[in-house]
């Protein structure tokens, strides 16, 4: 995977939250017990972010496994539901015999996903 598959992590970037695509929001963000948690997690996305693009950019499918399971589980418990149901649509096939190729479309979506995420 070329990393020209990948849009960068500038404000530039097209799923960028100003550039026409909603911001993705935790659904409990208007919980304030919950506040410093999505505080914590919505710091977290960045390096999460870099990751994904990382293992796919070394084509470590095992590793993009890994991480979308880590996603999968994570998201829900922060209010971040779509995120973890495209973290679970990268996990999936890549139990089974996909390649990163294969489910290239669902870790675009998932690394679009995150570079959205607002607190």
């Amino acid at each position: 995977m070329s990393e020209s598959q990948f849009p960068s992590d500038s404000p530039t970037a097209p799923g960028a939250p100003g550039n026409g695509f909603p911001p993705v929001r935790s659904s409990f963000a208007d919980d304030p017990d919950m506040a410093e948690l999505i505080e914590y997690f919505v710091d977290e996305v960045p390096q999460r972010l870099e990751s994904l693009l990382a293992l796919c950019e070394s084509g470590d499918r095992e590793g993009v496994q890994r991480l979308a399971h880590q996603l999968k589980g994570a998201c829900a418990g922060y209010g971040f539901e779509e995120i973890g149901l495209a973290a679970s649509h990268v996990e999936a096939p890549l139990k089974g015999e996909a390649s990163l190729d294969d489910v290239q479309e669902q870790i675009d979506e998932l690394a679009e996903l995150l570079r959205r995420v607002v607190n």
